[in-house]
């Protein structure tokens, strides 16, 4: 996809500039034609020789060197897609605010081609007020920001800020600027997130997932040149994903009839929610008030999604679930496989260190009708979108 693709690849002061050689790396190896600028502070984190190596061109930094400059209007113009990661803080708010002063700035203001951004910086500075102004101001310009990852940070901390990893961010650049085309045109219903039950006007029955896999799912297809409808229930996920229309629904009722509506256009669904299997059966008006002694909270069964899915599911329909078990993993998988009438379950579990809700990786199994049980290690949730697709692929074309 990315064969013969001319890309400018910024480099700023950050801890995360060693993370733009491995990117530079897969980027070459993807058969693209990259141009490295850094600015004058990243040189102390990353050396132009390592750079200039794996790129196999001299690395740009500065405007004027000896009697010569760097054309930046030129190179601004040469470029079908430039890419700044990391991007700091510091160089966050000088573009933002149009200043100008080194080779990448300079090159930035001069760019005619899409912009991706991929921030790195700590959590108290990813948070702050300025910081969340500059970042909407630069979508503003129309600039794609690659999602920022929980993990550990330079400063010691454990919070979100630290920039994605370079196999994400490839994938950022394929599923949203380089389609490779082979879900064109095809419709795609996802579901993702977690569904919100309510008790009473303030309270409700929920569970930890946050929708990542989901989004990652939605990007990965429409990157493909899928039709995505996204049905997503209460998570506080920005969604930016081109190419991709986001339904939001807060209960499992909701979802159900969400998907009532989408899935009998859709030639794929992938429901990845984590839809509540029971809700409370008369919910109060009013907020329920504390009161002496324990109360009684009457559930009742929501209706099945899946289940109502694959009774509807016509020929040629793919139909993907989810399952997230803590024992008798395979047993439950295969089940729900056989009575969903579903194509592919993707098995979580729970036992898993650093996979299922809320994490950024995610290790799963594949079970197919067919047969095919498909064990994956621990990935990046985008990473794991690409291997999922790739089997629904596999079934679409036969």
């Amino acid at each position: 996809m990315l064969q013969g693709k001319k890309i400018l690849l910024g480099v700023t002061g950050s801890i995360a500039a060693y993370k733009s050689a491995l990117l530079l790396r897969l980027l070459v190896k993807s058969d693209a034609e990259v141009q490295v600028i850094l600015t004058p502070s990243a040189r102390d984190f990353v050396t132009p020789l390592t750079l200039a190596t794996l790129s196999k061109k001299p690395v740009l930094s500065d405007l004027f060197q000896g009697d010569s400059w760097a054309n930046h209007a030129l190179l601004g113009r040469w470029a079908d897609l430039m890419v700044i990661a990391p991007l700091s803080c510091q160089t966050m708010a000088k573009m933002a605010h149009g200043f100008c002063d080194n080779l990448l700035m300079a090159t930035y203001l001069s760019a005619r081609c899409p912009v991706i951004l991929a921030p790195a910086m700590d959590e108290d500075m990813w948070h702050h007020p300025a910081t969340r102004s500059n970042l909407d101001i630069l979508r503003g310009f129309g600039h794609s920001v690659v999602p920022v990852e929980n993990g550990e940070l330079a400063s010691g901390l454990y919070g979100e800020g630290r920039m994605a990893e370079p196999e994400t961010i490839l994938q950022f650049l394929e599923g949203n600027f380089f389609f490779s085309g082979d879900l064109s045109g095809k419709k795609v219903l996802i579901t993702a997130g977690p569904t919100h039950e309510p008790i009473d006007p303030v309270r409700f029955i929920g569970n930890h997932s946050s929708g990542k896999m989901g989004l990652a799912l939605a990007r990965e297809m429409a990157g493909r040149g899928a039709l995505v409808d996204l049905i997503l229930g209460p998570s506080g996920l920005p969604v930016d994903i081109p190419h991709v229309h986001v339904k939001r629904v807060e209960s499992a009722e909701e979802m159900f009839q969400a998907c009532l509506q989408l899935f009998p256009s859709a030639d794929i669904a992938v429901m990845s929610a984590a839809v509540a299997d029971y809700r409370p059966s008369a919910p109060s008006e009013k907020k329920i008030k504390k009161s002496p002694g324990p109360i009684t909270l009457q559930l009742m069964r929501t209706r099945d999604i899946l289940q109502t899915l694959g009774e509807q599911k016509k020929p040629g329909q793919i139909l993907v679930g989810f399952a997230l078990e803590n024992e008798d993993e395979r047993t439950h998988a295969m089940q729900k496989l056989q009575e969903k009438n579903a194509d592919l379950i993707v098995l979580n579990s729970l036992r898993d260190p650093g996979a299922g809700f809320g994490h950024d990786s995610n290790k799963v199994t594949i079970y197919e009708k067919g047969g095919n049980e498909l064990r994956y290690e621990l990935k990046p949730k985008q990473q794991v979108a690409k291997d999922i697709v790739d089997r629904i692929v596999n079934i679409a074309h036969g």
